[in-house]
């Protein structure tokens, strides 16, 4: 039986939208406040920060892009602000790739580097959460408030 990599969330979804849209939905501070979160600062290059502002102020995610390949590929490192997190700033990566699919967009997502298992199921949760957000808001929906 193989064994299963418990450092990493891997998720895929297919959105009703263009490789070009979605990554604009990942990168645009006016887009991420459409479907993710409160308030961002993104400079979407190699090297570039981001910082991300949940619903709940006292939750800001942060990091730096790693590599960022317009429309197909986005690679930054994650983690959250605050001197007891379990996943500090630069703790972990996230790849993101997108390939067109159809009419629409094949999103591969891959977060790595976790220690604690508590974190990994939370992040896995919130992904999930904010994945089905994020296709709702790319094809052109709205998704509603964010409930907590």
């Amino acid at each position: 039986m193989p064994s299963v990599d418990t450092t990493v969330i891997e998720r895929e979804i297919k959105i009703n939208a263009t490789p070009e849209t979605v990554f604009s939905f990942l990168t645009d501070p006016a887009k991420l406040r459409k479907w993710f979160v409160a308030d961002a600062k993104t400079d979407p290059r190699p090297g570039g920060s981001f910082e991300l502002i949940m619903s709940d102020p006292e939750y800001v995610a942060a990091g730096k892009y790693v590599e960022v390949q317009p429309p197909t590929r986005l690679v930054f490192t994650w983690g959250w602000k605050g001197d007891d997190s379990p996943t500090p700033v630069g703790a972990t990566t996230v790849e993101i790739t997108l390939r067109p699919d159809g009419p629409g967009t094949l999103m591969r997502f891959v977060h790595s580097g976790f220690t604690n298992d508590k974190s990994r199921e939370s992040h896995g949760e919130g992904w999930t959460k904010y994945f089905n957000r994020l296709a709702i808001a790319a094809a052109g929906g709205d998704p509603g408030p964010d409930e907590l």
